[in-house]
């Protein structure tokens, strides 16, 4: 009668170290491996162009940061493209349905900024007139607005100072009607993210850069449309986009 000797502590370790090498070979010849590293997918390439043409702007009252426009729809950043229009070189037609703010210039050409608009039920619509513009503004909240969201804005109920802070951002253009404010503005921005989207309290927010370059090209005055996709814009509109780098 024969006894089994069970094997020692390192005789049981050298089975288990050979078993795991067979089965690493037996996993690699099948195209596995017991430990795949994942690799993250490089972000696409930002375009030199785009990157300079929203970059920091020095010489102002304040710096004003450049933009992470990685975080924009390639879309909404500027450009110029071809656009059919009865309205007059220099209007501005806002086509909120779309997100996009148009800058209307000769030759059946517009100059378009990527815009973020206000949520359902707080939209203004129809003609209206820059009644004045304003450098680093100020920025009072509605009751309204108040209302809606007190955490967050009833303590600048008496007003917010202009500033790199300041929600309205570096410009703004006042909207108006037969001479009254409508309260609604076209505005700089301090969250670039929202580009593209409806969260605004009904006013139209550009990006810091393009409400400085809009701001320089639009005088008090000027005709502001503010309506839907249908009656606004050519369905050719991308046709022979160009980025703004040297207007």
């Amino acid at each position: 009668m024969s006894s089994t000797v069970p094997p020692s502590g390192r005789e049981r370790l050298l089975r288990n170290l050979k078993f795991v090498g067979l089965l690493a070979a037996a996993l690699s010849s099948a195209g596995c491996s017991l430990t795949q590293s994942a690799t993250a997918p490089s972000p696409p390439a930002l375009d030199p162009q785009y990157v300079a043409l929203y970059g920091e702007i020095v010489g102002d009252k304040h710096v004003i940061a450049a933009t992470d426009i990685s975080v924009v729809d390639d879309q909404f950043l500027r450009r110029e493209v071809a656009y059919d229009t009865r309205e007059q070189p220099g209007t501005v037609i806002i086509d909120t349905e779309d997100r996009f703010l148009y800058l209307v210039r000769e030759n059946g050409r517009a100059i378009r900024y990527g815009i973020g608009v206000g949520a359902d039920g707080m939209n203004l619509s129809g003609r209206t007139t820059v009644g004045r513009k304003a450098v680093w503004p100020s920025w009072t909240p509605t009751l309204s607005m108040i209302k809606r969201d007190p955490i967050r804005n009833a303590k600048w109920a008496k007003g917010m100072a202009g500033g790199v802070n300041n929600p309205l951002g570096p410009r703004a253009l006042y909207l108006y009607i037969d001479g009254r404010d409508t309260l609604y503005r076209i505005h700089g921005t301090t969250e670039p993210h929202t580009i593209g989207d409806a969260v605004s309290s009904g006013c139209i927010r550009l990006l810091n850069q393009d409400i400085m370059d809009l701001f320089n090209r639009v005088p008090v005055g000027a005709t502001v449309v503010i309506a839907p996709r249908s009656s606004t814009r050519s369905a050719n509109d991308s046709i022979g986009s160009t980025a703004l780098t040297t207007l």
